[in-house]
């Protein structure tokens, strides 16, 4: 495996590919970590270079309680979500084109996105009821809600088959029955509910502590080892239902597997920053241009990519309004539209798959 990894003992045009693959997952990394400092370094109390070097070499408990206050308790926090947020994101995303042969999905396609800001719209309208730490009430209640969506969807697939179509159209289904239970909530809330609801729609990396950095760190980890064990598979439902159960593959039960992770992934992501789009469209399209359809390396660069998206949005959103940030998920969507239209030009000009 790591010989295939970097192209040792094989053909040397396969050889050379494989380093090309590694050369950009490794740019894609240094990129990160150059948008990373950027965003730890911006704000509107700003900070220098070396200032951030001394804080992050102190500690949270260094001497210069200010400097280590606004990086550790403050910026590191939404950087480090901005970072988990972005990579869930854009795993999900390229799963689900993967699975639904369909380059213009995501994982808002089947309804999760709505299905989380109607519980978050919940939980702000009726938490107080609730008896739960306020600050738990409505992660939790988004994620339920997102695996509540994946449940219905899965349950069509189960009786219907679990064609793509069939996924498609349940997931339009669900989209559309959870938007309209949110504009229900909306109309119904008051004036100060209502300015919170549409606040958490927005998505806004303000909203992260290092308690939700936990949560989201520990569900990413363990869907990691799952995806790549996928990889294979993932890349071979790259060749057509036919050809991929023509090699053993058992195509429905994989598609309905990967779909919960889909679902997991996006919960995970959704819950604590709210709705942000188009990442998990725009990164799957990236990963592949850069690496190429074999997801041990696309699937990693879909992740970084992701993250890449999202970090460079705060940066972006820091940059032109440093006293009061604009939230990542305005800059994402405004963004994304130019690219979604980019993209469907290739597909309409044969040039995507």
């Amino acid at each position: 495996m790591a010989a295939t990894m970097t192209g040792e003992g094989l053909h040397p045009a396969y050889a050379r590919e494989t380093r090309r693959r590694l050369a950009a997952a490794v740019g894609c990394a240094a990129g990160l970590a150059l948008l990373v400092t950027l965003d730890l370094t911006s704000g509107p109390s700003g900070m220098p270079l070396v200032d951030l070097w001394h804080a992050l070499m102190a500690g949270p408990f260094g001497e210069d309680r200010m400097a280590a206050t606004i990086l550790w308790q403050l910026r590191m926090p939404q950087t480090v979500m901005g970072m988990l947020v972005g990579m869930c994101l854009g795993l999900a995303g390229l799963q689900m084109q993967t699975i639904l042969a369909n380059p213009l999905a995501s994982p808002f396609t089947l309804g999760f996105s709505a299905a989380a800001g109607f519980g978050a719209a919940l939980a702000i309208m009726f938490g107080a009821w609730i008896p739960a730490p306020a600050f738990l009430v409505t992660p939790i209640s988004a994620f339920l809600m997102t695996l509540l969506a994946c449940g219905l969807v899965y349950s069509i697939a189960v009786l219907r088959g679990s064609r793509p179509e069939i996924l498609v159209l349940a997931g339009i289904a669900v989209l559309f029955f959870f938007q309209s239970m949110q504009s229900l909530m909306q109309f119904m809330a008051s004036p100060e509910v209502l300015q919170q609801i549409v606040f958490w729609l927005f998505g806004s990396l303000l909203k992260a502590t290092w308690t939700s950095v936990l949560v989201v760190s520990i569900i990413l980890l363990g869907c990691l080892p799952l995806l790549m064990r996928d990889a294979w598979h993932l890349t071979t439902l790259r060749l057509g239902d036919a050809n991929a159960a023509s090699l053993g593959m058992n195509v429905d039960r994989f598609r309905r597997r990967s779909f919960m992770l889909v679902a997991v992934l996006t919960a995970a992501a959704v819950s604590f920053v709210g709705t942000i789009g188009f990442v998990g469209l725009i990164a799957p399209h990236a990963a592949r241009a850069l690496v190429g359809e074999d997801h041990r390396f696309s699937l990693p660069v879909s992740a970084m990519t992701g993250a890449i998206i999202l970090i460079g949005a705060s940066v972006f959103g820091k940059i032109i309004s440093p006293a009061a940030v604009i939230p990542v998920g305005i800059i994402t969507a405004v963004a994304g539209v130019p690219i979604l239209f980019a993209v469907i030009a290739r597909r309409s000009s044969g040039d995507l798959k």
